[in-house]
């Protein structure tokens, strides 16, 4: 059963987006500066709870080489996603609890030795019934003194969706995604940064997953909001068929970033508009302002608000009625029904090291608390989880 990471299952329902060039918020060490050659270094365990009984530990490692001064720069990530479950999907089809082990890898590198760069990216990621690769890469061009940076982006996902305990040479369904992404960054002042980049995902291929059974109810039932997986079971009719999803997908968004640079803090806005061929619409608007406490220590407070409408095939209660078929379209998954969801958290960095470079070790906190209303589903109408994460990072 394919389940993203915590960092990931956050943007449930969103295409991929990211700015034209994401200034980072963190200060950078000046030793680190000075050297033709910068070796970091990375470790991070999070940790994601929710009231619906998912748990999931993901422990990473990462590496970067740069060479600032010949504009070239390679950095890689290795992380594992160790799943436990026992949520009310999975009660609601007799099953106890299942667990899952998610490898992912994903590599980077860019050469941008003047105002033309490149940069090229793959990842791959696995799992006992899921096999998913990422390629591609994208140019960006310095314009106006270096004032004004232009992106343009293609990438290529191959996913091979199956069963656990199958092969895929027995049982498989291929989903193929094209993104295409373009966008610019302005440099407003020497303190203000403001990006915006437009995303494009073409998705073809069967998604539906092969687990989803999809209760079925006769024509006049009345099935609560949030109905109990019991009430379900005793208001459904006996035929449960496999969820059906359509076998195609396009996905647009747009999304702006300001960034701003103050006397020791640092605020950046983001806002996010979705739109799919699916019928479902979304806005994301998330903010972060961080504080400097002196040389080592950067903290901070994070918010988050996203608020989407249902695909146009979303029923809480799928009728059947004797004589016909199943409806042709059908899901249960909650992420694709109507559901706002408002995130607040915290995160702070703490520079470790010895005191001519106290930022030659970082220390990294971060904990994020979701709230989720879920307007027209079965089994839940509301979901709390936690994602907390500890990283320690070094220059070399």
């Amino acid at each position: 059963m394919l389940l993203a990471s915590p960092s990931v299952r956050a943007q449930t329902a969103e295409a991929p987006a990211t700015a034209a060039t994401e200034p980072s918020t963190h200060s950078t060490p000046v030793q680190a500066r000075s050297r033709a050659i910068d070796v970091s270094m990375s470790s991070e365990l999070a940790s994601y709870a929710d009231t619906d009984h998912v748990f999931v530990q993901t422990p990473s490692i990462a590496a970067a080489v740069s060479n600032p001064t010949a504009g070239w720069s390679v950095d890689g990530r290795y992380l594992v996603d160790i799943v436990s479950a026992a949520s009310a999907d999975i009660v609601s089809t007799a099953s106890r609890r299942w667990e899952e082990v998610r490898h992912e890898g994903d590599v980077n590198a860019s050469y941008k030795p003047g105002a033309f760069g490149a940069s090229g990216f793959a990842s791959v990621s696995s799992e006992p019934d899921y096999l998913s690769w990422t390629g591609g890469g994208a140019l960006t061009l310095d314009t106006f003194d270096k004032n004004v940076t232009w992106l343009l982006g293609v990438y290529h996902t191959h996913d091979v969706a199956g069963r656990t305990g199958t092969p895929f040479s027995v049982f498989s369904r291929p989903i193929n995604r094209e993104a295409f992404k373009g966008g610019v960054t302005v440099l407003l002042s020497p303190m203000t940064v403001a990006s915006f980049v437009g995303d494009v995902v073409v998705e073809n291929g069967d998604q539906s997953k092969p687990y989803r059974y999809i209760p079925l109810f006769a024509p006049g039932t009345q099935v609560p909001n949030g109905a109990p997986v019991d009430v379900v079971s005793r208001l459904r009719v006996s035929a449960t068929p496999l969820e059906q999803l359509p076998l195609s997908r396009d996905r647009f968004a747009l999304s702006g970033r300001l960034a701003h640079r103050m006397h020791r803090a640092t605020l950046r806005l983001d806002e996010r508009l979705y739109a799919d061929t699916w019928d479902m619409k979304a806005t994301t608007t998330d903010a972060q302002l961080l504080f400097d406490l002196g040389p080592r220590v950067e903290t901070g407070p994070h918010a988050r608000l996203h608020v989407q409408t249902p695909v146009s095939f979303w029923q809480r209660a799928y009728v059947f009625e004797p004589g016909f078929d199943y409806p042709a379209l059908r899901t249960g998954d909650r992420e694709l029904g109507p559901l706002l969801n408002a995130t607040g958290g915290w995160t702070a960095t703490v520079g470790v090291g010895s005191g001519p470079d106290p930022q030659s070790w970082v220390l990294g906190f971060d904990l994020n608390l979701t709230a989720t209303r879920y307007f027209d589903d079965l089994y839940i109408t509301h979901r709390i989880s936690a994602l907390g994460g500890v990283s320690l990072e070094t220059h070399l």
